[in-house]
This record gives C-alpha cells, structure tokens and sequence, in this order.
C-alpha cells in the first residue's frame, strides 16, 4: 500500500492538493486539501451591500463575472428589488460568453493533455491528421501543410528543452491511447483555441468594459446605458459585433471543440465507468428568461433548478436553500458552537483556525480526526452534491418542462449515440467532461436567442436598465437578509447576505469547488472530489496520470502547473512512495 500527493494538481487558479491512498493499483482513499485562504468574507463586514459584488467579484480572476452576478442577485433579493429586463438579458449574454470561453479554456488548455500525447505528435502523419480532420469537420484549418506546421512547431519546443505550457508531465505515459495523428489534431487545435477565446471574449470588453472583472453591474440592473445611435453606450454597431462574435464563438464549438471531444472520447469509453463520485447532483439553474427574482422564481430559468439522488434520472427534487449547511469538522475553521455542528450560511462563521502542518509538510491528513483544507464541507440534507455542468445537464435532460431540456436531450443523445454508450456513461469522468462540452453548444445556441430578444426589446422603445426604486438605504428595512443564486461554469454558487442598519453584518460564500472540492464532514462522509477518485485505477504510482484526469473533469477553480512532492516535500517530477 502506498500514499501519494499531487500539489497543487490544476494548471491554473488556486491550490489544491490531493492525497490518496493507493492498493492494487487503484486508489481506495483520498484527501482533497485546499491550502489558500484569503477571508474574503471577512473583509466585507460592516460595508455597504451596494459595493459588495465589486469587492466578491475579486475572489476568482477565472471566473470573472460569476461572483459579481450572485452577490448582487443576494442584495436584490434582501431588498426585493426587481431589475428590467434588458439587464437580465444583459447579464444572461455576459454570462453566456463567460459560459462557452470557460468550457473551451478547460477542455483544451487545462484538461486535454491528461488525454492527449504531446510528444506522441512528433510521429503523426500530417497527411493522415489532414484526412482524419476533414472527416469529422469542415473546420477550414485542416490542410496537410497547416499540420506540417504545427508539428514543425512542436518539434522545435522539444528541441529547445523549453516545454513551456506543454512541460511537466507525463509524456509517454500507458494511460495515453490516441493515435499520433489525433494527438497532432489535438495539439493545434489546443494552440487554435488560445488566439481564439483571446478574440471572442471581446464580448464582456462591449457589455462589461473590461474582462476580467467586469464593471458594468450594480444592485438594480446594469450601467451601461442603452442608445441606438449614440457613442460609448450600447449601439446598434455594437450589438453587430456582437451578433458576430457570438457567431464565430458557436461555429468553433461546433466544428472544433464537439467533434474533438467526440474523437478524443472515443478512444477512452472505458472512463465511462470511472469516477462516478456521489452520485448526488445539484444544480440552482440559471439564466432568467424573464423578469422576477432569480432567487424565489426557478421557473423563470433556461437550465432548471434541481437535485438528482443517487443517480436516479427518473426524479428531479425540488432545491430548498434553507437545506444548505456547511461543516468544519475536517476543515481549518472553527464554530462556537462546536466543528461537529453544520450552520446554514445566513448562521455560518468564518473563523481560520490553522492546526496543520507547517510547509514542508509529508501528509497533511495523518489520522482520522484530523483537519486538512481550508474548504468547508457543504451538504444538502447533510448529503454531499456534486455541482457543475454534469448537475445541469442530468437535470435538464431529466425535466421535460425545462426550456433548455429539448436542445439538451438532442446534444446528449447525439453524444450518446456517436460514442455507442447509454445514459449511464453520463455518471463519470467521461460523462463530466463531454456534459461540459455538451452544455456549451446548448449555451452557443442558446446566446443567439438572448441577443436577438435584447435587440427587439430596444426596437421597441424599452431602454430601461436600471430598477430605480430603492436604490436609497433610508427606504432600506432595518434588517434584511437575501440570498443570490447561480450557476457558475463550475456549478451551484450561493452568496447569503445579512444586512443591519444599511451595512453588512454577514456576507457568506459557497462556491462550486467548495462543494466539489471540500473535505470530510462530521459523519465523515466524502466530498466528491474524494469520492471519485475511489477505484481510480493507477498504472504507475510515481506518475498518477488518471487522478488528474479525474479531478481536472470537475474543473477546479484552484491550481497552476502539476508539481509533485516527495514525502519529504521536495519538488520533483514524480510522487514518491510513502
């Protein structure tokens, strides 16, 4: 029996580290350790609730937007503020491109290469990567000498010693099993897609003024003033650009990014049994398609709001936030009323209490009892839920009413059908990552929609963007308490707010890899992230290849490049056994 540790796992944003146990070359235990805390809750006490999302919208530079949109959504709600609809169909657009930039970033450049041989690439045939290219998509970038190029390029990163972002790792590894000429086509479509979602994220430059972190949301509505004619407001000049941009970014997704994953997927259906996790699915839904409180109305959204239990497609439950808790039981905080407790956000404490290690650390979880990340443990009905584009797209596909259920069944069951697999393959690491590649060709669609809405309602007259009323704190309640929910590209992220006397007396977080990502609880029931990696079959201890893989499908909002520690905390390029 050995025990190994990746830290930090993910190529970009955060950290997390991974410890797992491993016998008989599977994993049979794992730690998820997040080991960052920055206590941005903390800084928002005794703010005004106005400035908030600014502040929130701070916690995540991948994310950009999502942290501005519930934190607002939580102030609107606490003060039953209803915004017009131009602004839900602004932040539905801003949302959507953030949606498709997102998914793509991940597929490629933070996901690919646990499928994907670069080195392998060196052998292909640019002819053959040519006619494999052309048979599954028209995408004009396919010639034999476009290829010839790009593994002109890739050759020269070898030579030169300098990887760059295609440096440690695991080249070579048994796990990999494309062909060269895919890994080729895989490579410049990877190098395709960085000029690519660099030009279609121009979108939040038009409606947000800058990415990341934009600066055209506030509680009402939105800021960016509406002229069909007039200059530095949204134009008709600019709806165009946007009405290409949103074209471009859904003709890539079609002939790129699906049916790449369909390809890469192909040689890979054995993961469609591994990583099941919890089987428990939650998603708060999204996108308004109309006008009302995105917190007390589900209906109004495109994706449902939903719960699946135990893996089970044949009911959808309903989501009640007031079943939310977060545990520290496991985790580096503490609760006056003791860490064995569970408190619903509007009651949760944010008090750090380090008892770890101190860097650099062998293990960080040694016993049973011990405390190990600085995520809180979130549970619904004291059961653990995985978030994130599988969540939306089960519980879409499952919920016949849904606006979005037609357009999603459609993709699964094309997906589906392409890859000779049935529903259950969707329960998995697989199952994850083709539901997020799924999803954005639903959402590319989707935006279309949105845009054309925004510009007949502007034809019509409607300019209004901002909900005017209540905008004073003197007409503010004494107390107020709201809740703001959305669905980040990630999954369910609530934000809970409790406001006195104008400013903020509580401001709580939980985010997507909180739910995905965190520890233990009191019962000592896995997170998800944990729970997947159990049966996670292992062929080379000293180079986990299929951890990553796994815990990369979820997406988590932490990490950089893939490092590896030795048991002494050393640095190097392969986990070394305990």
């Amino acid at each position: 029996m050995a025990k190994i540790a990746i830290d930090p796992i993910t190529r970009i944003e955060g950290h997390l580290r991974i410890e797992a146990q491993v016998e008989g070359g599977a994993v049979t235990n794992a730690w998820s350790s997040s080991t960052m805390w920055r206590g941005i809750e903390l800084i928002l006490q005794n703010r005004d609730p106005r400035d908030a999302w600014y502040l929130t919208q701070r916690i995540c530079g991948v994310c950009t937007t999502v942290h501005a949109l519930a934190s607002v959504r939580a102030v609107e709600n606490a003060l039953a503020i209803e915004i017009p609809l131009n602004a839900v169909l602004m932040r539905n657009l801003i949302e959507a491109a953030q949606y498709i930039q997102d998914h793509v970033i991940h597929f490629y450049h933070l996901h690919a290469l646990d499928w994907v041989d670069i080195v392998s690439a060196l052998d292909a045939d640019p002819q053959a990567t040519s006619q494999l290219a052309e048979s599954i998509s028209d995408w004009p970038l396919s010639s034999a000498s476009y290829f010839a190029g790009v593994q002109a390029k890739i050759k020269a990163f070898v030579e030169s010693g300098q990887l760059g972002p295609f440096g440690n790792a695991y080249w070579g590894h048994p796990a990999y099993k494309l062909p060269p000429e895919a890994n080729l086509m895989a490579v410049a479509h990877y190098l395709e897609a960085l000029d690519w979602q660099r030009n279609f994220i121009r979108i939040h430059a038009v409606l947000g003024s800058k990415n990341p972190h934009l600066q055209t949301y506030v509680v009402g509505g939105m800021t960016l003033a509406i002229d069909p004619n007039g200059q530095s407001v949204l134009n008709a000049e600019r709806i165009a650009l946007l009405k290409d941009l949103f074209a471009r970014g859904r003709e890539f997704v079609e002939k790129v990014y699906i049916p790449d994953l369909l390809a890469v997927a192909s040689f890979y259906k054995d993961w469609a049994a591994i990583g099941g996790g919890v089987g428990n699915y939650l998603t708060y839904g999204d996108f308004p398609i109309g006008v009302g409180d995105p917190s007390s109305k589900p209906d109004l959204f495109f994706f449902p709001r939903g719960i699946i239990l135990n893996k089970d497609l044949s009911m959808v439950h309903p989501v009640d936030h007031a079943k939310i808790t977060e545990y520290v039981t496991h985790s580096w905080y503490e609760y006056a009323v003791g860490d064995a407790a569970s408190l619903h956000p509007w009651e949760g404490e944010t008090s750090p209490n380090y008892t770890g290690p101190t860097p650099p650390y062998k293990f960080l979880n040694t016993g049973e009892n011990d405390k190990y990340s600085w995520l809180k443990a979130p549970r619904y009905e004291n059961q653990p839920m995985e978030v994130g584009p599988l969540s939306r797209m089960l519980v879409a596909y499952a919920s016949p009413d849904a606006p979005s259920h037609a357009s999603v069944k459609e993709k699964v069951d094309t997906a589906l059908g392409a890859l000779g697999v049935g529903p259950e393959a969707l329960f998995s690491t697989l199952g994850r990552t083709a539901a997020r590649g799924i999803e954005t060709w639903v959402v590319a669609e989707a935006a279309m929609g949105w845009l054309d809405q925004l510009t007949d309602n502007i034809k019509a007259g409607d300019l209004r963007i901002h909900a005017n009323e209540k905008w004073d704190p003197q007409q503010w309640p004494r107390s107020a308490q709201g809740v703001g929910m959305t669905d980040a590209p990630r999954g369910a992220l609530g934000h809970w707010v409790t406001i006195e006397d104008g400013k903020i007396l509580n401001y709580q977080c939980v985010v997507p890899s909180t739910w995905n990502g965190g520890p233990r609880d009191a019962e000592a029931n896995n997170g998800p992230y944990e729970s997947a990696l159990i049966g996670t079959p292992i062929a080379d201890e000293e180079k986990p290849l299929e951890i990553l893989r796994t815990v990369h499908s979820f997406d988590p909002c932490m990490a950089c490049a893939a490092h590896i520690f030795d048991a002494e905390g050393r640095e190097v390029i392969s986990v070394k056994v305990q």
